[in-house]
């Protein structure tokens, strides 16, 4: 029943989605392309304000959350059903959807709060002050909290404990111990330490990715032209062999792209808000930078070590079009004897270490999102209710490594969902301060400014971290010139 329910969330989702991003690219005249060079210049600015989260280290969070098992296990899922051709509509899916994240992060920004003197904001922010519907708002941040305060860490861990039993053969508790202490020296650290651990770990990550995608191609040459060609010809109807499944291969590119980079669903609005900038399109661009980075570049990168070393099978829905790997399951499976074919006997160690770092990356991901939606409801980032949730967290880590994830997977990925129709529906009902904000930008930099957001001059209220943000500015010229 749970599987039911979550087909029905999620498959509209991932086309609605997809209609959510057109809707982005058009509403900001594709400021996720015409603005790369400002995109690229601001992921290394530093913060405006001393003490601030640097934009980076809020990118590297970010990234914490999207980039996870379904990178490597999903895009195996997406080739087996779809063709080859789904990678195609997988980056298509991702560009649009760049926008989206743009949008979202952009609310997150402008409608961010001071706490205890750390910036904090996101989804149920934005809904409180931009719309002023602070009981939704409420409803929302405690799905949130739950979501990824307990279910979705409980997964995390799950994954990470089978990995490691296949592939080294440890003992569920080995693995529950080393990863509850690891989970707990980082959340206990505080919001820097958080940041630190994403701001090593991700880029760690994606190069031992790129590094073997590197060595596969390096090792099969001759494969790339003709891979490419396949992709294509899969994904427009004309290959031979895949050329029936255009349309299943269009299904599950958007379906894998939207459930790889969740962009538009929120998650990427909350460590984003902690960034330090003058302007929230700022930080809406490095977002949309995320979304290529987990799409383009780390699910891409696992869909051509699969093609271009044959190890993959496609299934027409009746039958088998192509098997490559007999007896083998689509997934994780795919990637293992990619990775073999070039590095024998290395591939089950590479994975189940890949695993373990985007899993735990995102585990410390999820916390921050879930104390970031608990300090919005008590309004306050001290005190029991956050030590229960530390607490509270790491027991569900050492559970998720002892226990079945099976009803945590279904129950996350259903109060994941209903969160992603709520959000892109909530971005889209405030598409005109997006728009608003977007040309502000545009035209300041357009008079060669560095721009700066007044939300006054562009007629937004509620924005009361940028009035105080602009305050002290104003009492700091020396300061601020020297910034610029």
């Amino acid at each position: 029943m749970l599987a039911t329910i979550n087909d029905l969330i999620w498959n509209p989702m991932a086309y609605f989605a997809l209609l959510v991003g057109l809707w982005f690219t058009t509403l900001t005249r594709g400021i996720q392309f015409r603005r790369i060079p400002q995109m690229l210049k601001e992921i290394t600015a530093q913060p405006a304000e001393d003490g601030g989260v640097r934009p980076l280290q809020a990118l590297m969070l970010s990234l914490s959350s999207r980039i996870g098992v379904g990178n490597i296990a999903g895009v195996a899922t997406a080739i087996y059903a779809g063709g080859p051709g789904a990678m195609f509509w997988m980056v298509v899916v991702a560009l649009l959807g760049s926008a989206s994240a743009y949008a979202e992060v952009v609310l997150a920004q402008t409608f961010k709060k001071r706490i205890n003197g750390e910036d904090r904001g996101g989804a149920p922010f934005y809904v409180e002050l931009g719309l002023k519907l602070r009981w939704l708002a409420v409803i929302i941040a405690v799905c949130y909290l739950v979501c990824y305060g307990f279910l979705t860490t409980g997964v995390q861990a799950n994954t990470i404990t089978t990995s490691m039993d296949n592939a080294f053969s440890i003992p569920a508790w080995v693995t529950a111990i080393v990863l509850t202490s690891m989970m707990g020296i980082t959340i206990f650290g505080g919001t820097n330490r958080i940041m630190k651990v994403a701001q090593v770990m991700v880029p760690v990550m994606a190069a031992a990715y790129v590094l073997a995608l590197l060595v596969l191609l390096g090792m099969n040459s001759d494969q790339i032209f003709p891979s490419i060609s396949l992709v294509l010809g899969s994904a427009f109807g004309t290959d031979q062999i895949f050329g029936g499944l255009a349309g299943a291969a269009i299904a599950w590119g958007v379906r894998r792209a939207t459930f790889s980079n969740v962009a538009g669903v929120g998650e990427g609005t909350f460590a984003a808000a902690a960034a330090s900038n003058s302007h929230p399109s700022k930080q809406g661009l490095i977002q949309s930078f995320s979304i290529f980075i987990d799409t383009v570049v780390v699910c891409q990168a696992t869909g051509i070590m699969i093609l271009i070393t044959n190890s993959y099978n496609v299934t027409d829905g009746s039958r088998l079009l192509v098997e490559h790997l007999p007896n083998v399951d689509a997934g994780v499976g795919y990637t293992q004897e990619a990775i073999n074919s070039g590095l024998p006997g290395f591939g089950p160690a590479f994975v189940a270490l890949g695993i373990f770092f985007f899993a735990f990356t995102s585990m410390v991901a999820y916390y921050y999102i879930a104390e970031t939606n608990l300090i919005f409801i008590m309004g306050r980032s001290d005190g029991v209710a956050r030590l229960l949730l530390r607490i509270g967290a790491l027991g569900i880590t050492v559970f998720g490594c002892v226990g079945s994830g099976d009803v945590m997977w279904a129950l996350g990925d259903i109060s994941f969902g209903l969160l992603g129709w709520i959000n892109m529906l909530v971005i889209l009902s405030m598409s005109r301060l997006v728009r608003k904000i977007t040309k502000d930008y545009d035209e300041q930099l357009k008079q060669g400014l560095d721009p700066v957001f007044h939300p006054r001059r562009v007629g937004i209220e509620n924005a009361q971290w940028w009035e105080d943000f602009n305050a002290r500015r104003n009492a700091t010229p020396d300061a601020t010139a020297a910034k610029a």
